[in-house]
């Protein structure tokens, strides 16, 4: 076993955190930096209150969404944890099985 993978444990273990719960986040942070998905001309304003995210966890979640723009979700767990700050991790524990939910308010715009 890698020494990441041993570290992650403890995380997934006391939280209740899966690498997939993480995923999700990455790309609900990337649809919060950019819920247009970067196309040119098209600007989408939301207010992620009404998503029930409040304002400093959103303000947590762009910068985390613009570091990872690119990136596969598929990041290793403690990246992406040691980003967070206290508020956005309590949040994410709290919210952790619904956010792919985000995914689905904001359907790929290649999809037919």
């Amino acid at each position: 076993m890698s020494q990441e993978h041993n570290q992650s444990l403890p995380l997934q273990q006391i939280a209740g955190l899966k690498a997939n719960h993480f995923a999700d986040l990455v790309r609900a942070a990337q649809l919060i930096f950019d819920p247009a998905a970067g196309l040119s001309g098209r600007y989408v304003k939301v207010d992620w209150r009404e998503f029930g995210i409040p304002l400093d966890v959103v303000e947590n979640l762009k910068l985390l969404g613009e570091q990872y723009r690119y990136s596969s979700p598929h990041i290793p767990i403690e990246n992406i944890w040691s980003q967070l700050t206290p508020e956005t991790r309590i949040w994410f524990m709290e919210h952790k099985d619904e956010l792919w939910q985000f995914e689905e308010a904001f359907p790929a715009l290649d999809e037919d």
